[in-house]
């Protein structure tokens, strides 16, 4: 088996990568979704969060206002406050599904997507050497990273330019608090370079995908 971590920061593609690789046959693990899964009701993750940030941060039905959240930890400052409490919950439950995985299939690709892998420092996050057997990173310009933010908070609907703005600068508090990509290459093992259409970024995981193959055998 062959543990991969797939990373890079906000806007940077990682999630169409990870889709590219799924369909080649990676087993491909979300840090988003594990945490969306353990951020809810009933979970230990959603009480610690609760008596960490009040009540304020539950939604009327009870589950939490992730969006609130998430305004709440990058525009005070919290959000090491945040992640203590979910990066260690998140790569317990990645190491129990990776081992998982290894028991039905050692030859498997197991690929975790995370934008945070080489900044985590709670839990084992801190030891993402010994996780993963290689690491990649997407990359983009820091423009085209904000034009993808500012698309996908915009959605279907019409934005003004004041929201526009608000978007671009919350776009770049958040890079402001992740590791430049020219530092992560230097740790990386391979790098995707995604400033352009997709197929350029297929053609690159497509040319990476045999060497995972056989790394994993």
């Amino acid at each position: 088996m062959l543990r991969v971590g797939l990373t890079g920061s906000l806007g940077s593609g990682k999630s169409t990568a990870a889709k590219l690789f799924a369909a080649h046959g990676a087993q491909v693990l979300h840090s988003d979704a594990i945490g969306r899964e353990l951020m809810a009701p009933g979970q230990a993750v959603y009480a610690e969060i609760i008596a960490h940030f009040g009540n304020s941060v539950v939604l009327p039905d009870g589950r939490l206002d992730r969006p609130g959240l998430a305004r709440l930890a990058f525009a005070e400052g919290r959000v090491d406050e945040l992640n203590a409490i979910i990066h260690p919950a998140v790569i317990g439950h990645q190491r129990e599904l990776i081992e998982d995985i290894a028991r039905r299939n050692p030859a498997a690709v197991v690929m975790v997507e995370s934008a945070l892998i080489i900044e985590a420092v709670h839990g084992d996050g801190a030891d993402w050497q010994r996780r993963f057997d290689r690491l990649i990173l997407v990359t983009a310009p820091e423009e085209v990273k904000i034009a993808r933010f500012v698309r996908r908070c915009v959605g279907d609907t019409k934005a003004t330019d004041e929201q526009i703005a608000e978007f671009e600068e919350e776009a770049r508090r958040r890079l402001a608090r992740q590791m430049p990509d020219e530092q992560k290459m230097a740790l990386c093992d391979y790098v995707l370079t995604n400033d352009g259409a997709v197929t350029e970024l297929e053609w690159q995981v497509d040319q990476l995908w045999p060497i995972l193959r056989i790394a994993a055998r």
